[in-house]
């Protein structure tokens, strides 16, 4: 149920979709950068108290997309069908324009052929963000996996496509008034990474004006300055890069007189404060950490009951909360709605491990958070089918055939985007913590 073990089966799919994908050079992925042409709407967001963010995957490709990565992140050995798919959640797509649905071969109950949507279609990031607003999500943390860049590879199919994605949230969330920020997962990476991650960031700055564009003013800030995120550091489960990698990358984001001048949160393990569970028992850590504006724990798969949350969840919030408190740190604790990936392992994991309870799992985590003094949340995630974690709007009444999916049960297919919204509403004290 971690996050580092899914990325790294996530990874190799990847890549073994991207040697068979058109080759496209590192100077044609990053040309399409460019700065915002229209000028923003407003002033720029400031701060994440009180603010639901969501982490916005956007990596889901399908074949005529115009990526040439087929059917990435929806197929499992090279396939798509009834077998053979890496997702456990089916997305609802009720309303959405032809042009924005792809075919494939599965199929629901009545017959009706069962389409799935593209991460790269500009309508449907629009109507993403354009739901965050309708509900009250206040925007989303655009993941940007660093290995794509940062690996000596000859076709960067994937950083092109992941460009084009980056300037479509951008621009969806100066449309829908969202605040939007960058966060890099060093998942995949190794110390020799580090080099060509910090030239991925360089392109990013110089060509794009990330966090730095006058006319994006959807681009959040944290005490004045853009901020970053950093998800990855101090985990034990054997990745290729240590402490003193992440800490030369925090450094030029933070000070570089060039490069630098963000403000950074980190992601860290769940027993980052007490250097254990799912952490290296480091004391370094700490002194990364010193680098961090905000720290966010990682917390899928770290409990998965409903009396576990004030077991496990509620105590965490309250005591990492003191810790920040006492250093002047944000803390931006990670709620998540339910966690399943039967299909991603081939049916060697349970469907269903973590159940939704019909929302009342996720509720009770905002209100644990809440009562335990956290001013904001992080939800895992927004559009991530593949963990059965996406809060998007899902189908009850799934494609028939060999791959199961885990059902909304009948629940309207906004109701995770209606409890997300409430739950900012609680963070604000709009609501009453029931």
């Amino acid at each position: 149920m971690a996050r580092a073990p899914l990325c790294s089966v996530l990874l190799f799919a990847f890549a073994t979709v991207l040697l068979a994908a058109p080759p496209v050079p590192r100077e044609e992925a990053y040309a399409m950068l460019a700065p915002r042409q229209a000028p923003g709407a407003g002033t720029a967001p400031e701060g994440i108290a009180g603010r639901v963010l969501c982490g916005y995957q956007g990596w889901f490709r399908a074949e005529g997309d115009g990526s040439g990565l087929g059917f990435t992140h929806y197929q499992r050995a090279g396939k798509f069908e009834p077998g053979f798919c890496s997702i456990d959640l089916w997305p609802d797509l009720t309303g959405f324009d032809a042009d924005e649905l792809y075919p494939t071969p599965f199929v629901f109950p009545d017959g009706s052929p069962a389409p799935v949507f593209s991460s790269l279609h500009p309508k449907t990031v629009d109507r993403h963000y354009r739901w965050m607003k309708e509900y009250g999500i206040d925007g989303v943390f655009v993941q940007r996996f660093a290995t794509h860049g940062a690996k000596p590879h000859s076709n960067f199919a994937g950083v092109a496509a992941d460009n084009r994605k980056l300037q479509l949230c951008r621009d969806a969330a100066n449309a829908h008034g969202r605040c939007w920020a960058l966060m890099y997962d060093l998942s995949g990476l190794a110390s020799e990474d580090f080099e060509r991650l910090a030239g991925d960031w360089k392109e990013l700055r110089s060509r794009m004006k990330l966090g730095t564009d006058p006319n994006d003013s959807s681009y959040l800030r944290y005490q004045g300055k853009p901020l970053v995120a950093v998800w990855g550091i101090g985990f034990n489960d054997g990745r290729a890069y240590n402490l003193e990698n992440c800490e030369w990358f925090l450094r030029l984001l933070r000070h570089n007189p060039e490069w630098g001048g963000m403000s950074i949160m980190v992601g860290v393990p769940y027993g980052w404060r007490t250097l254990d569970r799912d952490c290296a028992p480091d004391p370094r850590l700490h002194e990364v950490l010193k680098l961090a504006d905000v720290i966010s724990p990682w917390a899928v798969g770290r409990y998965g009951k409903m009396e576990q949350i004030d077991k496990i969840a509620a105590p965490a919030i309250r005591e990492d909360q003191a810790w920040c408190d006492e250093r002047k740190i944000s803390y931006l604790p990670v709620v998540f709605p339910g966690f399943s990936w039967h299909n991603l392992r081939a049916g060697e994991a349970p469907l269903n491990a973590i159940p939704r309870e019909n929302g009342r799992f996720l509720w009770k985590q905002f209100t644990a958070a809440k009562g335990a003094g956290a001013k904001g949340a992080y939800v895992a995630m927004f559009d991530e089918i593949d963990e059965a974690t996406a809060i998007l709007p899902c189908r009850s009444e799934t494609p028939v055939g060999a791959s199961p999916f885990v059902s909304y049960q009948g629940l309207p297919a906004d109701h995770y985007l209606w409890l997300c919204g409430e739950g900012g509403r609680l963070l604000r004290d709009e609501l009453p913590s029931r």
